[in-house]
């Protein structure tokens, strides 16, 4: 008999606050001995049923009233029962962690012996493509004891979370940064809106390759193009060639440029392909999670190239209308991007008469309006006869959790469609009258939070 296993189911009936922080985090198939998981199994149920923990006595009397245990099983479980008798000098801090670790070992144990019965074709159920993200679960076990913000008690940690400089992702493009304050935070869903040939594509691997420049892993799923087209978007940006240079280039120039790439560029880009509709977060999740396993990859942003050619993992298309459909599937990822704790960024299309339009709004996103309700930051990419001569193209915010959309509300930037990059233009190419755009001397202002000097003039004369 395991005494850390009696030890912790000792103090499951004697201990309240062990057992509140323990109970939801352990399986009875931790348990190795059947005494102890009979034993567990009671506990649990009486803890669940009367909001309270169970006394020996009443644990004897529920052991009694079991009608699957032999009589041989329900002397040994009563002699189990009999030791559990609490000892005051145990630590319960100790203990708790060191049940951690042991839900974190029992997990792992179990986990691998599955993926044994899966190899040798005893488990149905699953194929040998479910190992990695079982013991991708089994690693994970840990005990969140977070239950909720207690407002009036944990103001030190409200007041800190104020001051705390968010780690965001930035871009290369100035106003860009300026409308997110500084980047794109973690956990977020961050949504471009174009017509077909606008752009979509060409922004996101834009900045795909200029966070792989900046030392960032990159996960860059394509539901639209094959992997080497979005490859080839990639390489014309990096190595600063056109596309149609990339096919008369020779093998060793190639291989020069490539070699001196690798020496600037400190981040990865790893680039998969699903056929249309047919992938969805359960898919992505398990990409994730197999690169974890096999490349020791961890992206800090996945492109998704785009939301509305995602299925959805809760439902199937033919039986739900494209509001909730899309809707759906923008929930999903943004799920997705907090459980991973990153940026996701994605694209979808205007309607056809936002296509026409030289002034795209948040009515013209196709299909579903539930995306625009999902999305944390969403702008629009704009570009009619007269911008394209000039080689620039319009953003327009919609929609920004981040800063005020009102403020920097259009602008222009430059596109080099050649090298699938884009640019910043000069200040006097910002000639919108709709724009609400920031003054000379305050763009001359950095990007992102204030700095810490002159934070509190305001609150200078203020006494305690």
């Amino acid at each position: 008999m395991n005494r850390l296993e009696t030890t912790i189911l000792t103090n499951l009936i004697h201990n309240e606050n062990f057992s509140r922080k323990v109970l939801p985090f352990l399986k009875t198939d931790y348990f190795s001995a059947n005494e102890e998981v009979t034993i567990f199994k009671i506990i649990e149920s009486y803890i669940i049923k009367y909001n309270n923990l169970p006394s020996k006595e009443a644990i004897s009397i529920e052991l009694s009233n079991l009608k699957n245990i032999t009589e041989d099983e329900f002397k040994i479980a009563k002699r189990v029962l009999e030791t559990l008798t609490p000892d005051e000098k145990t630590d319960i801090e100790w203990l708790t962690d060191t049940t951690e670790k042991w839900c974190k070992d029992r997990a792992v144990h179990n986990a691998v012996l599955s993926g044994i019965k899966i190899l040798d074709g005893k488990d149905k159920r699953h194929t040998p493509e479910a190992i990695p993200s079982i013991l991708s679960e089994a690693l994970a076990v840990s005990f969140d004891t977070h239950i909720g913000h207690d407002y009036l008690n944990q103001t030190d940690e409200r007041y800190d979370y104020y001051h705390k400089e968010e780690e965001r992702l930035k871009f290369d493009l100035s106003y860009f940064n300026r409308i997110t304050k500084g980047g794109i935070p973690p956990k977020t869903l961050n949504v471009a809106l174009a017509g077909t040939g606008v752009g979509k594509s060409l922004f996101m691997c834009h900045v795909a390759a200029s966070m792989i420049m900046q030392g960032r892993n990159v996960l860059y799923i394509t539901l639209e193009m094959a992997e080497e087209r979005i490859a080839e978007r990639i390489d014309a940006n990096l190595l600063d060639v056109t596309v149609d240079e990339l096919y008369e280039m020779p093998k060793q120039y190639y291989d020069t440029k490539i070699a001196k790439l690798k020496k600037k560029a400190n981040g990865q880009l790893i680039i998969k392909e699903y056929p249309t509709a047919s992938a969805h977060t359960g898919h992505f999740k398990g990409l994730i999670d197999e690169l974890a396993l096999k490349k020791s990859f961890k992206p800090d942003i996945v492109f998704i190239d785009y939301l509305n050619i995602c299925s959805s993992s809760r439902f199937k298309g033919g039986n739900i209308s494209s509001y909730f459909y899309v809707k759906a599937i923008a929930e999903e990822l943004r799920g997705l991007a907090v459980r991973y704790n990153l940026p996701i960024v994605s694209a979808t299309q205007t309607t056809r008469t936002g296509y026409m339009s030289s002034d795209v709004g948040l009515e013209d996103t196709s299909e579903s309006f539930g995306l625009p309700a999902t999305a944390d930051f969403m702008f629009a990419l704009i570009s009619n006869e007269d911008l394209e001569e000039l080689n620039q193209m319009k953003v327009k915010q919609l929609k920004n959790r981040y800063n005020d959309p009102a403020v920097n509300r259009s602008f222009i930037i430059g596109v080099d469609r050649s090298k699938m990059r884009l640019y910043d233009v000069e200040q006097s190419a910002q000639n919108l009258t709709d724009g609400n755009q920031e003054s000379e001397e305050q763009l001359n202002q950095p990007a992102g939070p204030r700095p810490a000097e002159g934070i509190y003039d305001k609150f200078s004369d203020f006494k305690v």
